[in-house]
Formats: C-alpha cells, sequence, structure tokens
C-alpha cells in the first residue's frame, strides 16, 4: 500500500497546532540507523487509511517529497474527544532484517464446523490479532483460521488450530504458550415438554 508525505521543517506544539488547522497532520520517520525524519500528511488522506486493516498490519510504500521509503506503522495519537489524528509514527524496514508485527486474524468456515451444524454451539472468538516476527517481504496482512473441522472436542489452542505462513513464526509471551483462540459455548437444554417439576424442599419447622 503505498502512501504520500511532505518534508516538515519546524517542529515544536505551536508549529504543529498549525499545521493541523491547515488540515495536515504531523509524523515521524525513524529507525534503520538512519536520521529520524519530520514529516506531514494530509488528515482526510490518513484518517481514511487508518480505517484500512491492511495499513496496520503491512509494510508501507511511504512517498516523501518523491523518494518511496519502506516503513510500518509504529503508533498514532488520537484527539481524545475530536474524530482527529494528531501524530503518527512510522519505523523504516530494513529488508534484510526481521520485524516483529501484530497481524489480524480472520476466522472462516466456523458456520460450516460440526460444532455448529451439528452440536448447535455458539463459537466466540477470542483473540483477533496475533504478533509474529518474520522477513518483511513475509509479512502477511492477516492470518486465516479455518475453523470448518471443529467439533465440540477439538482443542482450541493457536498450536491446533492456526497453520502460520511461510517464514511466519507466531510471538507468545507469558506461561500460556497455546492460548485458546476461540470459546465454545454448548446451546441451552431446554426442560422436556410434560416434564414434572423438581419436588420443592420440605419447608423447615421451626423451634417451638
Amino acid at each position: 500500500m503505498q502512501f504520500a508525505a511532505t518534508t516538515r521543517a519546524q517542529q515544536g506544539t505551536g508549529a504543529s497546532r498549525r499545521m493541523r488547522f491547515t488540515g495536515k497532520t504531523p509524523g515521524i520517520v525513524y529507525g534503520a540507523g538512519e536520521q529520524p525524519q519530520l514529516i506531514e500528511m494530509d488528515h482526510n488522506a490518513i484518517f481514511h487509511a487508518l480505517k484500512k486493516e491492511v495499513f496496520h498490519s503491512s509494510v508501507l510504500d511511504l512517498d516523501i517529497d518523491g523518494k518511496t521509503t519502506k516503513v510500518v506503522l509504529r503508533d498514532v495519537q488520537y484527539h481524545p474527544f475530536k474524530q482527529q489524528i494528531l501524530h503518527v509514527d512510522f519505523q523504516r524496514v530494513d529488508e534484510t532484517t526481521k520485524i516483529e508485527m501484530r497481524v489480524p486474524l480472520h476466522f472462516e468456515g466456523v458456520e460450516n464446523s460440526p460444532a455448529v451444524k451439528e452440536d448447535k454451539c455458539t463459537v466466540t472468538p477470542l483473540i483477533h490479532e496475533l504478533a509474529v516476527v518474520c522477513m518483511p517481504a513475509h509479512l502477511p496482512e492477516n492470518i486465516v483460521v479455518d475453523l470448518s473441522g471443529l467439533t465440540v472436542k477439538s482443542a482450541l489452542g493457536l498450536n491446533n488450530l492456526t497453520k502460520m505462513p511461510y517464514g511466519v513464526k507466531a510471538v507468545v509471551r507469558g506461561s500460556n504458550k497455546n492460548p485458546a483462540l476461540v470459546n465454545i459455548k454448548l446451546p441451552e437444554v431446554a426442560p422436556a415438554e410434560g416434564a414434572a417439576p423438581a419436588p420443592a424442599a420440605p419447608a423447615k419447622k421451626g423451634k417451638k
């Protein structure tokens, strides 16, 4: 995905405020052993770009004054109550160095799984994105989790449900190295029609 920006000469709170007043958003590009570069972007363009999932999870071609730089999105600062982007951070990508990114998970096929079709279970995703490490060229826009074979007895962990793309390794922190990706809830069993209600417990006799 390609995005355009221009070099920003001025910095500081006052300069950023004036920039936002004219419909621009300040940002910075850093990393890959080079000096940080101050940039500015059209606010409407970056506002709509940030609504796209791919903008958050892929290597971007950032055009700065006509020169393209490979970057990934690292941080976005939003106004606390206005629909306004205050600042955006990009990190340069070295094509020979692995990067760590958070990639969205796309759950597919659950409606055709035995758990849903046969046992009428409700399946709820527990994790919506996954941290991965890989070379920039292998970074996937998303990772598909195929749930078409899911049953009530299926193991629901990351290692059981997800086949990682080539060259991509999941990054799992903490003691649980195989976190659950989905939750399966069995349907509630209604009482049989005409069944006699359970007998009430006998009342306790009061003390004389």
